[in-house]
């Protein structure tokens, strides 16, 4: 017969309650005894740590928040947070302890039984489902038994959105937009004897035609290009990052963020080219980078790495490359990078995305083109 005491008890009834009901996944910190971390960076909590060791006077309590600074930091850097709120749930704390100079950061509670939690005015403010919650004793054996399964459960559940999420799809979308600018480049070198004009007819971008009416150019100059390399550049970097971004998001999301990031990027590019014609599908291939800016911030626990030394400086690299060489426009790219962000936010990331994020999303992306078309029309 399995026997558990207090503390290990009110451990595993925390963890499963923490786990099944607030979404927060048990983390490996190095080093750690006696205690356990747990994870949602969307939690009213970003991090909640159940220490079970010991703590019998204030002087102990200021090194073991000491070390925990240690740990938060690490944590901060792996998922990219600029702030972390901790509840530390202490299990045995000794009468002697003040808690009342709590640190800025970590809040740290006293919990002695299952009672103590509901009361804790702390944990039912910030988690009120546990007043409801069944946290309730039952036999030894059978707490271990279904506990555990309960979390073996929701850990499936998790791990089978994320696998659903980065599990390889078929790519269509990406794969047609290619084929039509390949298209448009072949018909462009044989409509007409001046290429500049075969560009212009096939929908290139040029400020005085947009301001007549012809909205349509934002869009149609994405899939034009003015050469062999300039078509083969950008039809490589599409493929590599548009695969990427058409696996994540899926097609018809893929397609409405790559529309989306053409218009805000050919946007831009009125503002700062003059009456020069803008083409290329650049900008909406920034536009895409941008998505996965924002896909890999909320899914950084698992592209952190990515993130940072792969998405980050690809973006960062090809803007100064573009700020360097001549005949590159730099707007469109930094235009389609916001647009590619603010459309992922308006479509929304599967199991992560709320709707107040799709309409504050919206409304900053219709705005932004409201300004860029009321300063176009001023500056003419």
């Amino acid at each position: 017969m399995t026997i558990l005491n207090n503390k290990d008890e009110m451990i595993m009834t925390l963890v499963h309650y923490f786990v099944t009901e607030e979404n927060y996944t048990p983390i490996n910190v190095q080093g750690a005894r006696n205690e356990i971390w747990l994870e949602n960076l969307d939690g009213p909590y970003k991090i909640v740590r159940i220490n079970s060791k010991y703590i019998h006077n204030n002087e102990q309590l200021d090194m073991d928040l000491f070390k925990m600074h240690f740990v938060i930091k690490q944590i901060k850097k792996k998922t990219l947070s600029f702030k972390m709120n901790v509840l530390n749930i202490c299990l045995d704390i000794g009468n002697a302890v003040n808690l009342q100079d709590n640190d800025k950061l970590i809040n740290t509670v006293n919990i002695k039984d299952i009672n103590d939690v509901r009361k804790n005015k702390i944990i039912s403010n910030f988690f009120p489902k546990i007043k409801t919650s069944s946290l309730k004793k039952t036999d030894n054996l059978e707490k271990v038994i279904n506990v555990t399964e309960d979390i073996n459960r929701k850990t499936e559940k998790e791990n089978s959105k994320y696998e659903e999420i980065f599990r390889p799809k078929k790519i269509v979308v990406t794969k047609i937009i290619m084929l039509i600018c390949i298209i448009m480049y072949i018909i462009s070198l044989f409509i007409s004897n001046n290429f500049s004009e075969a560009l212009i007819i096939l929908g290139a971008n040029q400020k005085n035609l947009v301001l007549k009416g012809e909205i349509y150019r934002l869009i149609t100059c994405a899939f034009l290009h003015g050469s062999l390399i300039h078509l083969l550049v950008n039809m490589y970097s599409l493929w590599i990052i548009g695969s990427q971004v058409e696996t994540y998001v899926g097609k018809i999301k893929f397609l409405i963020i790559y529309l989306l990031s053409a218009i805000m990027g050919s946007t831009f590019s009125l503002i700062f080219i003059g009456n020069s014609i803008s083409i290329g599908a650049s900008g909406a291939i920034f536009g895409l980078m941008g998505c996965l800016l924002y896909f890999g911030y909320h899914y950084r626990l698992y592209l952190s790495s990515a993130l940072t030394n792969q998405i980050i400086p690809i973006i960062v690299l090809n803007l100064v490359f573009g700020f360097m060489m001549t005949g590159i426009d730099n707007a469109a790219h930094i235009g389609g990078l916001i647009g590619g962000y603010l459309s992922t936010m308006i479509v929304g990331l599967k199991y992560k995305s709320g709707k107040s994020e799709a309409i504050n999303g919206l409304i900053v992306y219709i705005l932004l083109i409201a300004f860029l078309a009321y300063a176009l029309i001023k500056l003419v």
